[in-house]
């Protein structure tokens, strides 16, 4: 482009000169010289405006339902990544721009036992190499097991997730790091992340109450504000949410609430985890709500789960598509063919007012 630029003005500047009657040649060679000048100029300010203005891609998101692998540790020493997690997962996973689990455990050797608790979990420090391997970018704390083991393995979770280059979202040393969004740029866009819980066992672990702790939304009102700040920074905000009741399909009154109240302050898309089985999904002012996907590396056997892959394009539609999943022998993997279908059926009929289509993508009817 730039040489092309340069030989026109010069082939111009000579039809000038020559029809001007200019025959010295020094004053060609300075004018041409101008010209290269000139076009070299026009060619940096281009290409510093195509800088400024890059072209916007697909931005992806892929989210998982609750991860909890203190119980397939073994088998991924033995047998590595792909025991415990299909190649096709695993590459959805490392593709998206942006992959986010609710992380169900504290990393940790230390700390003290939950004394009110009945299920309690750690997981050793090492094993942060499982989440780098399937590409997790952004790891919720905010649910009701982050503090299982106390201050001393919460706060071991934010240094073996910072030292892993996986970002955290939900808690923190402090109140402002709790409420903290996390922020992805990629193909000309900015996506913010927000996580909070409206599920803790006691009230101690909310942030407000003490530090470290968990940002909590059982009051609404500091997260929706937190939203109305995130909007400005970002081209899209996302809410991960921890709510709902355990093995219950239907989601509560309060969820939708909630949901509706994210949305009215800003939020593109919300995203919700805790029952450990799936909820359904529902759109609200064209914003989809994926209320629960279940488990996604939790048990040894499960079925009816799924997880969620979410695209917004370049004139900023957004694309929703349900992937489901289930594991054998602590094995997760895809469903295919009849299996995919009868839980497309299944999950369309607990839904609210969408279609699922062959291929898992989801419209708002």
């Amino acid at each position: 482009m730039k040489k092309n630029i340069i030989i026109k003005l010069l082939l111009l500047t000579l039809f000038i000169l020559v029809i001007n009657g200019c025959h010295n040649t020094d004053s060609i060679d300075n004018e041409s010289n101008n010209v290269v000048e000139i076009a070299n100029s026009f060619e940096d300010e281009i290409e510093e405006k195509q800088e400024q203005e890059p072209v916007v891609e697909d931005f992806t998101m892929f989210f998982s339902g609750d991860v909890m692998i203190q119980r397939c540790t073994n088998l991924y020493d033995n047998e590595g990544i792909n025991r415990i997690i299909s190649d096709y997962i695993e590459g959805e996973m490392l593709s998206a721009d942006m992959t986010v689990i609710n992380n169900e455990f504290p990393f940790s050797t230390r700390g003290s036992q939950h004394p009110d608790k009945q299920f309690t979990f750690r997981v050793d420090p090492k094993y942060v190499s499982i989440l780098q391997e399937m590409g997790v970018d952004v790891a919720s704390l905010a649910n009701n097991h982050a503090l299982d083991y106390l201050t001393d393995a919460l706060l071991d979770s934010f240094t073996t997730l910072d030292n892993a280059g996986i970002s955290y979202v939900g808690a923190g040393e402090t109140k402002e790091r709790a409420e903290e969004a996390i922020f992805v740029e990629s193909g000309g866009r900015k996506v913010g992340v927000l996580s909070a819980s409206r599920v803790i066992p006691v009230v101690e672990w909310n942030i407000e109450n003490r530090q470290p702790g968990l940002f909590c939304t059982y009051d609404s009102t500091r997260l929706v504000e937190r939203i109305k700040e995130v909007e400005n920074q970002c081209d899209y905000v996302v809410v991960f949410v921890h709510w709902g009741i355990e093995r219950v399909a239907y989601p509560e009154e309060y969820q939708h609430n909630l949901a509706k109240q994210y949305i009215d302050a800003g939020a593109d898309l919300v995203v919700g985890n805790h029952s450990h089985v799936p909820q359904g999904i529902e759109y609200y002012n064209g914003v989809p709500i994926v209320y629960c996907m279940g488990n996604f590396i939790f048990n040894e056997d499960m079925t009816d789960t799924y997880a969620t892959k979410v695209t917004w394009d370049a004139e900023g539609n957004t694309s929703l598509q349900v992937i489901p999943v289930d594991t054998n022998n602590y094995y997760t993997s895809e469903l295919t063919g009849e299996d995919a279908q009868a839980f497309y059926d299944y999950l369309e009929g607990i839904s609210f007012g969408v279609s699922i289509d062959e291929f898992g993508n989801v419209t708002s009817n």
